[in-house]
């Protein structure tokens, strides 16, 4: 399967630039794979599709201001550094720019010397660093107040509230960027689908910024996926293998969620609990185990939340959904509207 099989054309102007108010106004496409039918409805119609005794997945995590402006120590030449993981409790991987001024034993100061790194090593994998900080007092608190949130970059419109670009349920900090599929649901949205008897059912994984990663090899087999932190509570765990033997559907909301579940799920569907580091990587020809339906954005032309999506209805399906998606001048990626597959 060439990656090039993924392509679709997509209008830049379909590219949102900001996020609907409120949240659960924007639209959304139900895709019924058992008849290939699909219908054109709003977020907050969701309700319309879910049932009591489902289950809803979401993801915990929660994004950090991982983008710091500063400059190089000795020179004064303006950096940035944008946090990828924590390694320690002082030393981070991040990507930092300019990348051939900053090589190991280089110094960066941000908020004049509040907060400093220092360049330990460079990672090959990423063509990051491994940065480590010196600070006095509370690092996230510092953190809070220097960083910016790190918004993809086919988002060029500066985001005015931070809070938008957090799901309302986050809580678990660690997040290079948010799981935007949680991004379309309110406070009394989410109350409405547990008074329906419905199951929320929280996990966590913190999103890197490879998920913007274009897949760079000819061959779909080729492509090395990167790690991620997870987490899902034996809790959680019990919850859903409970749900899905009493006849509940488990939908996720978002493909970090999906990852989550096929992480831990056994060949017969079983979830398990279990934290650690997960490069799943899930395109048509790989089984989904244990996930029944699916909330999700639309996605990046060639990129490997697209080819989830296809994993999950089939490559020809998602890509004649997607082309119906841009004939009805739906909104796409991080800011954009939503489909509901089922």
């Amino acid at each position: 399967m060439r990656t090039a099989d993924f392509d679709y054309y997509l209008p830049e102007e379909l590219i949102a630039q900001t996020p609907v108010e409120p949240r659960d106004h924007s639209r959304l496409m139900v895709v019924h794979r058992k008849d290939g039918t699909r219908e054109h409805r709003h977020f907050y119609d969701i309700v319309d599709y879910l049932h009591a005794g489902d289950a809803l997945v979401i993801n915990e995590t929660k994004v950090i201001p991982a983008r710091l402006l500063g400059v190089k120590e000795d020179t004064g030449v303006p950096v940035e550094v944008l946090l990828l993981r924590r390694e320690t409790a002082t030393d981070w991987e991040a990507l930092v720019k300019p990348g051939r001024r900053l090589k190991p034993g280089a110094v960066c100061s941000f908020g004049d010397g509040l907060l400093k790194c220092e360049v330990l090593s460079s990672v090959a994998e990423t063509g990051g660093r491994i940065v480590r900080f010196m600070y006095d007092g509370v690092f996230e608190e510092i953190l809070d107040r220097l960083g910016e949130m790190p918004l993809p970059p086919y988002i060029h419109e500066k985001l005015a509230d931070r809070t938008r670009y957090q799901t309302v349920y986050a809580k678990n900090e660690g997040s290079a960027a948010a799981p935007t599929a949680g991004l379309h649901f309110t406070p009394e949205l989410l109350e409405r689908v547990r008074q329906m008897g419905v199951t929320i059912v929280p996990v966590t994984l913190h999103v890197g910024l490879g998920t913007f990663r274009p897949v760079t090899v000819e061959d779909v087999d080729a492509h090395v996926m990167h790690s991620e932190y997870y987490q899902v509570s034996q809790e959680a765990a019990d919850t859903l293998n409970a749900i899905r033997a009493s006849g509940g559907r488990i939908i996720c909301v978002g493909t970090t969620s999906v990852r989550t579940l096929e992480t831990v799920a056994t060949e017969d569907g079983v979830i398990h609990a279990g934290a650690g580091d997960t490069a799943i990587f899930i395109y048509p020809g790989k089984r989904i185990k244990a996930v029944d339906a699916l909330i999700t954005n639309f996605h990046l032309p060639q990129s490997t939340l697209l080819m989830l999506v296809s994993a999950f209805m089939g490559r020809e399906t998602a890509l004649d959904v997607y082309r119906e998606a841009v004939e009805e001048r739906y909104r796409f990626f991080s800011f954009g509207d939503a489909m509901f597959i089922e």
